[in-house]
């Protein structure tokens, strides 16, 4: 397997898709390197990867802060020898209506969303370019290729990171560098991201909606593997993981 012995860094990686991403890798040999904000979890999650026979490390990382996404992939070559693969997972969803006006939301979003994706980019490319080789994997949603209402801003987000991905695999073609890109669109999945709406009436709606067909984060996780798994001359650029009752 491509995947054993890799370097994935993973952020958001405290629970959900992240987390769930990180043991599956590392029970396929991979060795994971872990960034989050709750540091309680992040440890957690280290000692049960290390427990089960694998290898991953941590460090508390708010990706909205270039510098702790620097010293994210520092780690990682100190702890590990290099990086092969980072997955950007972090992500907030607390949607609502436009008319709602929750403008520090809007923010929140567009800061961790999608410029916590772009600080994750401009750790790693310096090295993927040197090396001639990598992958940046990130987590978009279905919100990133349908509109949905009630999810505006959230879905400019994750819009904006499907673009983003793919011009990085296309203009990495164009320059020689090997750099694999893969974007995620998850449907309904059974994560914390709900935990972050606050408008009621979008939070209700949405509960009701993830408790009726919600599926657990193993789908994603798995698709992740898939995606790495793959030869490095294969780019496996996008995913649309729906439960099989979302309609």
């Amino acid at each position: 397997m491509t995947v054993k012995n890799k370097v994935v860094v993973i952020t958001g990686a405290s629970s959900g898709i992240g987390a769930t991403s990180a043991k599956t890798l590392a029970q396929n040999g991979a060795k994971v390197v872990l960034g989050a904000r709750r540091e309680n979890k992040l440890q957690a999650l280290v000692n049960e990867i290390q427990a089960n026979g694998g290898q991953a490390a941590y460090r508390v990382t708010d990706v909205t802060k270039p510098e702790d996404l620097q010293e994210l992939i520092d780690l990682a070559q100190s702890e590990f020898g290099g990086v092969d693969v980072i997955f950007n997972n972090a992500g907030i969803m607390p949607s609502s209506p436009i008319s709602a006006l929750h403008t520090a939301e809007w923010n929140q979003m567009i800061d961790i969303n999608l410029k916590g994706v772009l600080n994750g980019v401009a750790a790693v490319m310096p090295i993927f370019t040197a090396q001639k080789h990598g992958q940046i994997i990130t987590t978009s949603s279905v919100a990133g290729i349908k509109s949905f209402t009630g999810a505006g801003v959230y879905g400019a987000t994750k819009f904006a990171v499907r673009n983003l991905m793919e011009v990085i695999r296309m203009e990495s073609a164009q320059e020689g560098t090997h750099i694999r890109t893969t974007s995620l669109y998850p449907g309904a999945i059974n994560t914390e991201l709900l935990h972050t709406i606050t408008d009621e009436q979008t939070a209700q709606g949405m509960s009701e909606f993830y408790q009726q067909v919600g599926i657990s984060p193993q789908a994603v996780a798995d698709v992740v593997n898939f995606a790495i798994d793959q030869p490095d001359d294969v780019n496996v650029s996008e995913f649309t993981i729906y439960p099989t009752d979302q309609a």
